[in-house]
């Protein structure tokens, strides 16, 4: 039985990993439960929405107690679990495009597309990390500065929304004969766009970025990056869900 570490009060931070966690946690038990009472041409979208969930709560478990353990009240912006958040978005971030082939999959999708989606994710996560961890040890990774692998990696988001917006996902949605899967597919490419512009935003508040110099945003990212991620994972396994239920 894992033990939990004390969160104190005033810990906004902190309990937005506790809620996150217990928020994730609660959402993979509903979408399980819920993949028994939609059709089987579903089941498997929906098994994807719960692990998504679940591997998230389980990080999220881990990056608490990373913050009570390290969290002094003077270095928020440096005692963020950044190796934790980042093997989270690295199982997640590829399940997440994998939800985008299973919905255009009836439609004709290619496996080709999915590997594209899944290169593209995990160059825009790698990219990140070598570049957040750059940032950290205070010097270049392979000659780039933090902004450099920064460019990277959001060349990396840029492929993934080129595919959905303008590449073959897209052309196959506007294809598919059932409205409720092209409006879930415009549903979860706007998570894609909007919802994941908060992650560029807290990269670029790292040293040597343009907000470096945002101090209080900077040590605030946590709290932003806990609620998006909980917003943006629950979101898309609540569309899957939704579509499950219309669809047949």
């Amino acid at each position: 039985m894992l033990a939990a570490s004390a969160l104190q009060q005033g810990d906004l931070v902190g309990f937005t990993f506790f809620i996150g966690t217990m928020a994730m946690g609660a959402a993979s038990v509903f979408f399980f439960i819920e993949r028994s009472a939609v059709s089987d041409k579903w089941k498997l979208s929906l098994l994807v929405s719960g692990l998504i969930t679940a591997i998230a709560a389980a990080h999220y478990w881990y990056m608490r107690e990373f913050w009570v353990t390290t969290f002094t009240g003077t270095n928020a912006s440096t005692a963020s679990p950044t190796e934790f958040r980042y093997i989270d978005w690295l199982l997640t971030v590829p399940l997440m495009c994998t939800e985008f082939y299973l919905l255009l999959k009836a439609a004709g999708a290619s496996i080709n597309m999915l590997w594209r989606l899944i290169g593209y994710a995990i160059l825009m996560l790698v990219a990140g990390y070598i570049g957040e961890v750059s940032a950290e040890i205070g010097r270049p990774i392979r000659g780039f500065e933090n902004f450099g692998w920064g460019v990277i990696s959001t060349i990396g988001w840029a492929g993934i929304v080129y595919e959905i917006f303008f590449g073959e996902a897209k052309q196959l949605a506007d294809g598919s004969s059932d409205a409720n899967v092209r409006r879930a597919f415009n549903l979860l490419r706007g998570f894609v766009l909007i919802g994941w512009a908060i992650y560029p935003i807290g990269y670029m508040t790292l040293p040597g970025n343009v907000l470096s110099g945002s101090t209080e945003l900077a040590a605030n990212m946590n709290v932003v990056y806990n609620i998006g991620d909980a917003i943006n994972k629950i979101g898309f396994g609540l569309v899957i869900w939704n579509l499950a239920k219309r669809g047949k």
